[in-house]
């Protein structure tokens, strides 16, 4: 499979997985985190939305060093993405850990939702500034 097609499939999966996720954090958002099915299928959902932007991620640059490739970029958006990512994945991680132990909404799981409805919020802007890459059709 050619690096294009790659990326096209990995494009796709994620434009589905943040209608997702988006759908998921807001259904959270609404009931305060109550029941144990809807944090759980956040989890699962939020694991491979994670998952497949690291892929993305490598299908863009490999295995270099990431940090030094997003602050040599020229535009801020996507280095803005990038950390907004990194503090979602590092606060969703803490928050599970406390939502495991203590099985409530925390104050860190409400920074985590804040951080990642913005980060939403701009991979959106990421997407709708590409919009062309899903319109092109395989010739």
């Amino acid at each position: 499979m050619k690096h294009l097609e790659k990326l096209k499939i990995c494009n796709w999966a994620l434009l589905i997985f943040c209608l997702l996720i988006l759908t998921s954090s807001i259904q959270l958002e609404a009931t305060g985190s109550r029941g144990l099915l809807p944090v759980w299928l956040h989890v699962f959902i939020g694991l491979l939305f994670s998952l497949l932007v690291i892929l993305h991620i490598y299908l863009h640059f490999k295995w270099c060093n990431w940090f030094a490739r997003f602050n040599k970029l020229k535009k801020p958006v996507t280095r803005i993405l990038w950390y907004l990512f990194l503090a979602t994945i590092i606060l969703g991680i803490a928050t599970f850990i406390h939502w495991l132990i203590s099985n409530h909404h925390s104050i860190l799981g409400g920074v985590h939702g804040k951080i990642g409805f913005l980060m939403l919020a701009v991979g959106i802007g990421h997407i709708l500034k590409r919009i062309k890459f899903f319109k092109t059709s395989k010739k």
